[in-house]
């Protein structure tokens, strides 16, 4: 199954948008769940709807909001390339921003739920033993919900790569720039004589695909265990 110049660029561009997507929306979506598993406060409903918005919205309405907010013209995005020279409309850092929206709600979920799979008591008593909460978080709660962040991570990175309707609508579908390799299917399904590259990067889609989601079981069922023995 030899690739093309033009598919190994489509798959190593989704490779690229995928890390980066996964790995800087980890810092936000930790603190996030752990307000929503732990927080008490006014408009904790509200925050938990815009958190998993993007999984209900269609994916081409959440990529206009995003032109809307992140384009050369918008509120957001005029600052950024102004002061920062960060530019996200028709980039790849764009296509890095619309899978980082859409796989957020699933590596909040997935990590929520093991912040509330974490005993409590464990906690308490390592502040019975005069730990502060950042060094109970980082010895006793991370530890413990660190197969949830994993699963989280996983399921953010598979989002990622299959992200379609938001990256097209965002940033377009510029070949080595935002062609992704959902996008790289796309156009070759619109085009005679391209339905043997669509097969072959469909068939690597749907290996990655599998992959992260046999992988995240894996996890999942490691943080059971793990969960059930302490």
């Amino acid at each position: 199954m030899a690739l093309s110049d033009a598919e190994w660029t489509a798959i190593r561009l989704s490779l690229r948008v995928a890390a980066v997507a996964m790995f800087f929306s980890l810092p936000l979506a930790l603190a996030v769940a752990m307000a929503l598993a732990r927080g008490r406060f006014w408009g904790k409903s509200l925050l938990n709807g815009l958190v998993h918005m993007p999984l209900i919205l269609p994916p081409v309405v959440t990529g206009f909001l995003l032109l809307l907010l992140f384009g050369r013209r918008g509120p957001i995005g005029a600052f950024l390339a102004e002061y920062l020279g960060l530019v996200f409309s028709f980039r790849w850092t764009g296509a890095a921003l619309a899978a980082a929206v859409m796989g957020f709600p699933l590596m909040v979920r997935s990590i929520r739920l093991s912040i509330e799979a974490v005993d409590r008591k464990l906690e308490s008593a390592a502040a019975t033993l005069g730990a502060g909460p950042a060094w109970i978080f980082l010895t006793v709660t991370l530890p413990l919900i660190l197969p949830g962040i994993l699963a989280g991570m996983v399921l953010s990175f598979a989002k990622s790569m299959g992200e379609f309707g938001a990256t097209i609508t965002f940033v377009s579908n510029i070949p080595g720039e935002t062609q992704t390799l959902s996008l790289a299917i796309y156009s070759l399904t619109q085009v005679p004589g391209g339905d043997a590259g669509a097969m072959r990067l469909t068939v690597i889609s749907i290996t990655v695909s599998m992959a992260a989601l046999m992988f995240s079981e894996f996890l999942a069922a490691a943080a059971t265990k793990r969960m059930v023995a302490a």
